[in-house]
């Protein structure tokens, strides 16, 4: 079964959460914030099902606002889970170290 992973821009009004700004203690306020996930559907249904509070995340049903297809689109489709679980693990870091605020599960 092919994964994917995906990448949602979050509204900046996500910063009033402490929980994130916690898990983003390096956080540069001009950079985006994002929500980096994996899955077997396609990016664009799963963001639609974040969005209507299927097995949605907080941040992303409250907060996203479109897919940052730029992100993520080159490592799709993907083999196995694990493999598709390290992606979103490396994206995550990746876009930290950058200073953009990230969840991830």
């Amino acid at each position: 079964m092919p994964y994917n992973v995906y990448v949602i821009e979050l509204d900046k009004e996500v910063l009033k959460s402490k929980k994130f700004r916690n898990r983003n203690p390096h956080l540069n306020l001009r950079r985006s914030c994002y929500y980096v996930g994996q899955t077997t559907h396609d990016p664009v249904s799963r963001f639609k099902q974040h969005k209507e509070g299927y097995k949605a995340n907080r941040f992303a049903k409250r907060y996203g606002i479109r897919l940052a297809w730029r992100k993520f689109q080159k490592y799709n489709p993907i083999e196995s889970r694990e493999e598709a679980e390290a992606i979103e693990r490396q994206l995550t870091e990746r876009l930290r170290k950058k200073g953009h605020g990230v969840w991830s599960n």
